[in-house]
Parts: structure tokens; C-alpha cells; sequence
């Protein structure tokens, strides 16, 4: 779960990591007295789940409060990764000497958590180990051990930082570490980290990114400002698992591990996966509106039905689906899969209803659904 620049902020400050004075701001006129009381420029900041807001405009900056109430106005309204910006965050701007980049996410591969640390900042992680790979700093750490200051200091001896700065950075990643750990968190970033012209250090922007399972005991968290796009938001007022992602293949399987297979199937036969969405368990019954959430993303040119029964009927799961093709009449291409428990019922709806012949094996289906996705 994405949170939100200004309360991610507020949980780095409790956990002892400076942030820039700043104020939330939901319209021109307030943005500009948060500028006036700061009394200095400021960085006006749309305020949404999503990264790279820079880059989309999202970010400005003003030297007056009346500059202030014009970025604003700019910025306020404006859809940004996919969310209509409703308040901006009014911050003052550092005197910045040098920016780097810090933070500790999950390591899938390994099973840890892992810190990086890089003496360049202010650019993704992925661009930063392009141009510097040597000035990246990457540790798996034993969650067991955790991260304490002399571990840190040692690591940051490979950069080319002076000593002094080296021990404040050595320890800011722990404090960092154990908000990571504190908050349940995914990733936890800070880019850029300033070091200033009087030698301090301060976040700049955070990233946090909290593990959906765990949402609900981080209660210090503003339930408002965890979101998702809007459709991922339906899904989980309907009790659907659903993520949306950036390819054209949508995806109706049944089972978390089903679905990411055959997510992993369409990425494996050259096409791009436009969402997650299992209708496993207790959701095996709400393929109707299953369906419609998946048809709603933008851009979608083919749908990929993967339905493999045991506990979950594909008979069952096929009604709804059927149901919900006929309600919404869409007019892209479908290819389905159907095995297991009750698939002969639902492959006989599947032919009758909408007339269309399930493939036999999953593999055919993938690729007919990436050839179904690309231009004629």
C-alpha cells in the first residue's frame, strides 16, 4: 500500500529523521499563507500515490507566496498516475550540498530485507546504477541482527563521503532501519537525501510503500491516504484482490498462484500483463464484477480467463463471467482456459452463451491472447 509524501514524512520525523518544515494545502489561497509563514521559497508537492510526480509536473517551485498560489492553482485538479491531485504539500527548500539516496526494501530473491545507500541522489535507483555503480552501497541484512551504527559505518567506508558525514549517514540508515521494520514495510525510500550547506542531513522526498497484509495494524497511518487507482479501490470495497499494472493483457484467474503463473506465462510468451486479479477462496462467486473491474482499465486489448477448479467450481466461476460478458458487451477478443471441477458445465457456457471454444491447453490461451492484444 502507497502512502502519501506528507504523513510518510510525519512517521519519518517520530522516527528521527529531519524533514523540511511544510504544511498541507487544498487550495491556492491556503498554499500561499503556508508560504508566507515559512518565509521562504518554497517546493509545492502534489500529493498522490504514485512516484515520479516530478517528472509529470507535479512538483514546482516558488520564491513568493503569490508564485506559491499560482503553482498551486496549476497542480490542484491535474491527474497524476492515474489520481486527481486534491491537496499539495507546501515545503520550504534547502540550501543543498550534495544529494544522495537511501533505503532499505524487501529482497524477494534473498528473503531480507536489503539498504542501499548511494552518494549520488535526486534520480531513480535504476538510472543511479547505470551511471554510478560503483557509489551503490547494497546489503542484505540478517533481520535477526537488524542494523546497528557500527555495521553502518563500516559499509559506508567504501564511498568517498568525509568521515564526519560518513557517521550522521551511518546513523540515519539505522533510524531508517527500524522504521522499516517498525511500519512493516515494503520499501521505504528517501531520494533525494540533502546534505546541506551546514552539514545536516534532510529527507527531502520519502517513499513508503507498506505491506497490504499488515495495513491494518499500522494504525498511525491516515486510512484516507492509503489508496489505490480507482479500480483497485472497487476491488477492495467488493472484497477482490485486484493491482493494476501497465500492460493490455487482462487477467481473470482463480488462486493467487494460478494468477501469478499465468501472469508470468504472458510476460514468458512476449506479452504484458495489465493487472492482477484472482477470484480464488471466498471471492470464486464475484466473477461478474470481477470482470467488470478488469475491463475497466484503459487500454486493455485482450482478456485472458485461466479458470483451474478444486475447492473454487469453474462452473461456478464461469456463470458470473458469462454473466458479466453479457451485461457489459465488450468488444475486445477473450481466450479462456478451464480445468478442473465442473469445467465440462463450464465449458459448455462458455460455447453455448458466448459462443466462444475454450483452449485445452493453458499455453495455447496465453499466446492467443497476446496475438488477440497486438494491432492488427
Amino acid at each position: 500500500m502507497f502512502v502519501e509524501e506528507h504523513p510518510a514524512k510525519r512517521l519519518l520525523t517520530e522516527g528521527g529523521i529531519p524533514v523540511p518544515r511544510g504544511e498541507l494545502a487544498g487550495s491556492p489561497d491556503k498554499a500561499a499563507q503556508i508560504a508566507e509563514r515559512l518565509q521562504a521559497p518554497v517546493a509545492i508537492k502534489a500529493q498522490v500515490p504514485a512516484g515520479r510526480r516530478g517528472k509529470a509536473g507535479g512538483v514546482r517551485f516558488a520564491d513568493r507566496p503569490a508564485e506559491a498560489r499560482e503553482a498551486t492553482a496549476q497542480i490542484l485538479g491535474a491527474r497524476l498516475g492515474g489520481f486527481v491531485v486534491e491537496h499539495v504539500l507546501v515545503e520550504e527548500r534547502v540550501s543543498i550540498a550534495r544529494e544522495l539516496y537511501a533505503a532499505v526494501t524487501n529482497d524477494a530473491a534473498r528473503a531480507c530485507p536489503l539498504l542501499l545507500f548511494a552518494s549520488e541522489g535526486g534520480m531513480d535507483i535504476e538510472e543511479i546504477h547505470a551511471k554510478f555503480p560503483d557509489r551503490i552501497v547494497m546489503v542484505p541484512l540478517d533481520v535477526r541482527r537488524g542494523l546497528e551504527a557500527p555495521q553502518a559505518h563500516t559499509l559506508l567506508q567504501r564511498t568517498l563521503l568525509p568521515p564526519p558525514a560518513q557517521e550522521a549517514i551511518g546513523d540515519l540508515l539505522v533510524k531508517l532501519y527500524r522504521l522499516y521494520r517498525k511500519l512493516d514495510a515494503e520499501l521505504l525510500e528517501i531520494n533525494p537525501l540533502a546534505l546541506t550547506a551546514a552539514g545536516g542531513l534532510v529527507a527531502l522526498d520519502c517513499k513508503l510503500v507498506i505491506d497490504d497484509s499488515a495495513v491494518r495494524r499500522q494504525t498511525q497511518i491516515p486510512v484516507a491516504r492509503l489508496q489505490g487507482t480507482s479500480l483497485e479501490m472497487r476491488a477492495r470495497a467488493e472484497g477482490l484482490l485486484y493491482v493494476e499494472l501497465e500492460g493490455n493483457v487482462a487477467i481473470l484467474a482463480n488462486g493467487a498462484g494460478l494468477t501469478m503463473s499465468t501472469m508470468d506465462a504472458v510476460t514468458f510468451y512476449g506479452g504484458r500483463p495489465a493487472n492482477f486479479m484472482e477470484i480464488g477462496g471466498d471471492a470464486y462467486k464475484k466473477g461478474e464484477v470481477a470482470l467488470s473491474i478488469v475491463l475497466g482499465k484503459p487500454g486493455v486489448k485482450s482478456l485472458l480467463v485461466n479458470l483451474c477448479g478444486a475447492f473454487a467450481r469453474t462452473d461456478v466461476m464461469a456463470q458470473g463471467i458469462v454473466r458479466g460478458w453479457q451485461q457489459l458487451k465488450p468488444q475486445i477478443p477473450v481466450a479462456f482456459s478451464i480445468h478442473g471441477t465442473g469445467e465440462e458445465e463450464a465449458i459448455r457456457l462458455v460455447r453455448e452463451q458466448l459462443g466462444i471454444e475454450p483452449y485445452e491447453e493453458m499455453d495455447d490461451a496465453v499466446r492467443a491472447a497476446i496475438d488477440m492484444a497486438r494491432p492488427a
